[in-house]
This record gives structure tokens, C-alpha cells and sequence, in this order.
């Protein structure tokens, strides 16, 4: 009897499968690299995206840099990222643009707001 109990208990306890895992933190590991370790990371969103053959999510991501040699490396991340050819398993990077760009002068800072559009490759 206990150890029915002690099965029936353990069935009720077991975690449900965790959901699949989708490609956002290779690509903002990537995007980050492509980048420099003098960006920083400011914020990310992801929303789902289809069209009549395609599915997947658009990623709005913006990142920082902050100082004269750092804002240098931004302007190359600008001219970069739209034919940087990323690496995510099982999955396309249909596009990557930068949206928006913000700069302050005093101290030197330049915010940058990408968007990239990642497919399913199935």
C-alpha cells in the first residue's frame, strides 16, 4: 500500500516536458559578438511572424555603446550586421537590419535597435 501511495505520488510530481528551446540565445550571442565586448546588451524581444510558406520570429534587440573607442566599434557593428552570415542550428536568418540609432555626445554614446527575422529550416 505505501509504495503505491509512494508511485502514485511520484507520477503526480513528474515535470512536464520543457518546452523546445528557440534559437534566441544563439542569436543574441551572435548579434552580441558581431558587436564587441564593448556593447552592451540593453533589451530583447521576440514575436512570433508567418506568411503563407514561412513561420518563425522577429527579434528587436538594442544594444549600447558607450565611449569615444566604443561608439568606433558601433559604426562597424552598423555596417556589419545586414550581411553578417549567422549560425543558428535549424533555423535562417531571412533578415537583419538596423532600425534606429541614437547618439549623445557627452558623454559618448551611440544606442542601436536591430531587427532580425529568424525562419524554421526545416
Amino acid at each position: 500500500m505505501q509504495s503505491e501511495l509512494v508511485r502514485e505520488m511520484r507520477q503526480a510530481f513528474v515535470p512536464a516536458k520543457a518546452p523546445a528551446r528557440g534559437p534566441w540565445l544563439r542569436l543574441l550571442s551572435e548579434v552580441l559578438g558581431l558587436a564587441g565586448s564593448e556593447a552592451e546588451l540593453l533589451s530583447h524581444a521576440e514575436r512570433d511572424w508567418a506568411s503563407a510558406t514561412f513561420s518563425g520570429a522577429r527579434h528587436t534587440i538594442a544594444v549600447a555603446f558607450e565611449g569615444a573607442e566604443a561608439v568606433v566599434k558601433g559604426e562597424a557593428f552598423i555596417g556589419a550586421l545586414p550581411d553578417h552570415e549567422f549560425t543558428v542550428p535549424r533555423h535562417l536568418v531571412a533578415d537583419a537590419a538596423v532600425t534606429s540609432v541614437e547618439h549623445r555626445q557627452a558623454p559618448p554614446r551611440m544606442t542601436v535597435h536591430v531587427e532580425v527575422l529568424v525562419l524554421v529550416d526545416c
